[in-house]
């Protein structure tokens, strides 16, 4: 089943087992206010705290957060080494978000050499320290791309010793499962953007012009109405 049926949690009779969410707009919200990047950042992670918790409370299984790209690591290294010091600062605090929660857990996917050793060991740290929580799961896609997560579950398979690949395979090996229902991009862009493009088949999509600082649960819970709207087909 692709969705899950709720009777109460905000009044919402159909909500998706799966969403996504991609946080755009952070560097362009800054802008517009003649701050710093690192300022649309920190208000991003405000805006993180805030929906996660949401989500929690109204009972969605899994919530996946694009944070950072394999193709971020082409801006500038000034850059880079500030977003880095930025996430560095966003991981404690998602962390003890989460950690606080009575029933939320946190994976991290996306390749993690090259990472910051001591990033690395904080992620390990939170996922372990919530792993046996049982409310939504939320994962945050860190040093992340969908393509390059399709190579490595192929290449996984391979390792293991498979000479013909289904996409049932695929499926069972990717970072996140079920497939995505819903898909959440803020900031007025058009484009999934190398996010979770395997579980995305039969994604519906939901945009804004919002930038995601200023991205509110009522923004959220417009999403989730006009998901509860749709037909899905499933190319039936």
């Amino acid at each position: 089943m692709a969705f899950q049926k709720k009777e109460k949690n905000g009044g919402f009779s159909v909500l998706p087992r799966h969403l996504g969410i991609i946080m755009d707009g952070n560097g362009r919200w800054a802008k517009k206010r003649g701050l710093p990047r690192t300022a649309g950042h920190r208000a991003g992670a405000d805006v993180f705290k805030d929906i996660s918790k949401e989500c929690g409370k109204l009972g969605i299984e899994q919530v996946t957060f694009y944070a950072f790209s394999t193709e971020n690591w082409k801006r500038p290294k000034e850059e880079v080494d500030t977003l880095m010091k930025l996430f560095h600062d966003f991981l404690i605090t998602a962390r003890k978000n989460i950690e606080e929660s009575d029933d939320m857990k946190i994976k991290f996917i996306g390749e993690r050499q090259g990472l910051d050793p001591e990033l690395v060991s904080l992620m390990e740290e939170a996922e372990i320290q919530t792993a046996e929580k049982p409310g939504t799961l939320i994962n945050l896609a860190i040093n992340y791309g969908g393509r390059q997560e399709i190579v490595s579950a192929v290449n996984r398979l391979i390792s293991h010793g498979k000479t013909k690949i289904t996409e049932q395979d695929i499926s069972d090996n990717v970072y996140t499962l079920p497939d995505c229902d819903l898909i959440i991009r803020p900031s007025g862009e058009h484009r999934l953007s190398n996010f979770l493009l395997w579980q995305a088949a039969y994604s519906e999509f939901w945009y804004s012009d919002v930038l995601w600082p200023d991205f509110k649960k009522k923004d959220l819970h417009k999403a989730l109405r006009d998901f509860e709207s749709r037909n899905r087909r499933f190319g039936g």
